[in-house]
């Protein structure tokens, strides 16, 4: 897979003040060493916007997931806190079948705070999250096909890290909802993941934040998402575009 990975590094201008700059890099990743993750990419949510914004992206998502399972990247789902629905299926059978594999030490990291506001929840279209029930996600969203020959099903960071190592696989793909939250905080995603020494590279146009633009920095849903993607380039991996897996996946 030829994939243009896009980090932001520190660095200093003429006048030797500290910038943040913008890099690519061309790599290629043995798709048999790959996982694409799904994070929690839902059948519902309580949230509108976030259901609307998820619908707009589930047929490229699903797309991106037969190319790479074509090649013969490893598709792992994880619908958090669904995995009932799952419980008698090959796909969720297979990767509790893995012999279970200790993690390393977690590598520290620098972590500051995010650039967002989420403490309200996110919601940009009113509903409060301390009101309704927030639980209203039954199974993956039924858009994305589930290979129950080929592929997995977890939301467990040690299970999933188990399979990974059981098959061979350091590098992980992922996409899904919500940057902020979920993609960044699950015990399979993107800290996580890195701590353990995965290497991880975000589906920058495959996400989306959970963010109210009434709460700091007032500005627009997309900026804020933006800012997510941003602060993850920065400090925890690189991220890449749907097209260009697309592309090299093909």
């Amino acid at each position: 897979m030829n994939l243009t990975m896009q980090q932001q590094t520190l660095s200093w201008d003429d006048s030797e003040r500290a910038v943040w700059q913008t890099a690519s890099e061309r790599v290629n990743w043995q798709a048999e060493q790959t996982a694409l993750l799904l994070c929690d990419v839902w059948n519902n949510h309580w949230c509108r916007g976030a259901v609307e914004r998820l619908e707009a992206m589930v047929p490229r998502m699903n797309a991106v997931v037969k190319s790479a399972r074509d090649r013969g990247a490893t598709i792992v789902h994880a619908p958090s806190g669904t995995l009932d629905a799952y419980a008698d299926t090959p796909a969720r059978k297979r990767v509790l079948d893995a012999p279970p594999a200790e993690p390393p030490e977690n590598f520290e990291r620098a972590d500051p705070p995010l650039p967002i506001d989420d403490s309200d929840g996110g919601s940009d279209t009113g509903e409060d999250p301390n009101k309704i029930d927030t639980r209203v996600w039954t199974r993956q969203h039924v858009g994305i096909d589930i290979d129950q020959e080929r592929d997995v099903i977890s939301d467990q960071g040690r299970e999933i890290y188990s399979y990974m190592q059981h098959r061979g696989i350091d590098k992980m793909l992922i996409m899904g909802v919500h940057t902020n939250m979920c993609v960044l905080h699950r015990t399979f995603a993107i800290k996580q993941m890195t701590r353990w020494g995965v290497q991880v590279a975000l589906i920058r146009d495959l996400t989306d934040a959970m963010y109210n633009p009434a709460k700091p920095p007032y500005v627009s849903h997309e900026a804020g998402t933006q800012l997510v993607i941003g602060f993850i380039e920065k400090f925890w991996c690189p991220t890449v575009l749907s097209d260009d897996l697309l592309r090299g996946m093909r």
